[in-house]
């Protein structure tokens, strides 16, 4: 028989549901993600540390879960709310339903809310921290959840980050003519994939690298990856980037490009409810086009504090946020979306050939 479960916000709204995946408690800051495919790349996605999410597309599980889709090595959502789960998926490549998957990893979920209700709520009063229980009552939840921190308040980076160096694919890419060196704030696998099939090699490094250690591995460029949480608590990367960008061209993407703002004396602030999904419109303000982008950041750089030689180059068409920029003398560029899509339109991958480009014109 299902075991009920119930999701309590902080505003003190309850809904109730059934439990999926594991049977456990689980708190995050909740926020939606408006694709309506992808939920496993979602699901394994580190920019999501911390949170729960709820896909506003209705039916989740459809197509089960496979091996070659994961964005980590593990589940990384705190939990997960969805309107109505498939357990009978139809895929091809299909090893395990959903709710296997969310079990495995010690995840809990909740199906059969109206997510349709929860993410207009969230869009009107913005995003909000959340219990998923099913042992416990509404007000024991709602009291827990008042004593626990807030998600602005903790460095996720740190815990989604790689503890130790490696390599992608090692031994590929023996003659690569590009070394590129990954600052892990909370990276895709997908960023690797595309330079690796570009002809780079790819080293990654934890997020606590010094400046002197990511240049003893000798890169012809550094990327600064997407990640979780609040930019503001990341004083101890902003002091590397800023060293790194006068010695080695840098692309960065999500994360990357708030580093990069605040590098160069930018702020930063939160958005009432970002951008999570993957139909978001960018323009690039140097050609005049739109492209449709895959989001995922709920914190955004402030244009009227950028200065000292960097300016904006894209805008979001939903909300005229900033969504790219570049130095005018530096090799150093960034975008706010996901070049590397999963899940998510390609429309953007031509960003890292841009990022080879400019290692080939400095290394000349």
């Amino acid at each position: 028989m299902t075991k009920k479960a119930i999701l309590v916000l902080e505003d003190g709204s309850i809904y109730e549901g059934n439990s999926v995946g594991a049977t456990a408690s689980t708190y995050g800051e909740v926020v939606f993600n408006t694709s309506m495919v992808g939920y496993q790349e979602i699901l394994t996605d580190p920019s999501y540390a911390g949170q729960i999410v709820v896909p506003t597309y209705p039916l989740i599980g459809n197509y089960g879960i496979n091996k070659q889709d994961n964005e980590s090595k593990k589940i990384q959502v705190r939990g997960f709310i969805i309107r109505e789960e498939c357990l009978e998926p139809s895929h091809y490549l299909s090893n395990s339903t959903l709710h296997e998957f969310l079990l495995a990893s010690g995840i809990p979920a909740i199906s059969g809310l109206d997510t349709r209700s929860i993410s207009r709520k969230l869009r009107l009063a913005g995003v909000m921290m959340g219990i998923i229980t099913s042992d416990e009552t509404s007000d024991e939840a709602l009291a827990r959840l008042k004593k626990l921190p807030d998600y602005g308040s903790i460095d996720f980076v740190r815990e989604v980050s790689t503890e130790t160096p490696y390599e992608w694919e090692p031994g590929k890419n023996k003659s690569a003519q590009y070394h590129v060196v990954c600052l892990d704030c909370g990276l895709k696998y997908n960023i690797l994939r595309i330079l690796c099939q570009m002809g780079c090699r790819v080293t990654v490094v934890p997020c606590t690298f010094s400046t002197e250690q990511i240049l003893h591995l000798k890169p012809d460029g550094i990327l600064l990856s997407p990640g979780p949480g609040n930019p503001e608590l990341l004083g101890y990367i902003i002091k590397t980037v800023q060293e790194l960008a006068i010695k080695k061209p840098v692309m960065g993407i999500c994360l990357g490009s708030q580093l990069i703002a605040q590098a160069f004396g930018a702020r930063t602030f939160k958005l009432k409810f970002g951008h999570r999904g993957a139909n978001h419109p960018v323009k690039d303000l140097s050609t005049g086009k739109v492209y449709i982008t895959a989001q995922n950041h709920g914190y955004a750089v402030d244009a009227a504090t950028m200065k000292n030689g960097l300016i904006v180059t894209h805008t979001n068409l939903n909300d005229n946020t900033v969504e790219g920029l570049r130095h005018k003398d530096l090799p150093i560029f960034a975008i706010q979306y996901h070049s590397e899509a999963s899940p998510g339109p390609w429309d953007s991958v031509y960003l890292f050939e841009q990022f080879i480009q400019m290692m080939k014109e400095v290394a000349s």
